[in-house]
């Protein structure tokens, strides 16, 4: 994918070594230097982690741990749309399950995974910050509420002509 669809440059491991070495004199620059990566390139490459282990003096496997700690740290590029279905409790007590279900139906996948025509990734989230109006949704950054099975193809609809 391309930056025109996707809104992110190509991996580029020079550009990704300018960017490090800019922000490795940071406190605590792991996160820092992480976000700024993936709002470059979309994603955490995994020749990206070699590069930032050896700026701040930490092994491969602290910096894995940070990027798989937080779950918005992606390590594969991103599908063009960003589906995140809330699954905390507050939605579940409302019905996130039949919406989660739904959703994978109307995407041919998994929580977790990616539509068939690689165009959404579906993702599952423990909190939305929206659960006075359970059940949430979010796409492409939008917040949605009091979203119900029959609703979320109309959303999705929207961005998916």
């Amino acid at each position: 994918m391309d930056k025109a669809t996707v809104g992110f440059a190509p991996w580029d491991a020079a550009a990704a070594a300018t960017m490090i070495a800019e922000m490795q004199d940071l406190p605590g620059a792991c996160l820092p230097i992480l976000h700024r990566l993936q709002g470059e390139f979309g994603y955490i490459h995994d020749e990206a982690v070699p590069l930032i282990a050896g700026a701040l003096a930490l092994s491969l496997a602290e910096v894995v741990g940070v990027i798989e700690f937080y779950s918005d740290f992606r390590r594969t590029p991103p599908a063009v749309h960003q589906v995140q279905v809330c699954l905390a409790e507050s939605c579940q007590a409302v019905g996130s399950a039949a919406l989660a279900e739904r959703l994978t139906e109307v995407l041919g996948t998994e929580i977790g995974g990616r539509s068939a025509d690689g165009r959404f990734d579906l993702r599952p989230v423990y909190c939305l910050g929206n659960c006075a109006c359970s059940p949430a949704l979010m796409i492409d950054g939008l917040l949605y509420g009091r979203v119900t099975p029959d609703r979320a193809p109309q959303l999705l609809a929207e961005v998916w002509p």
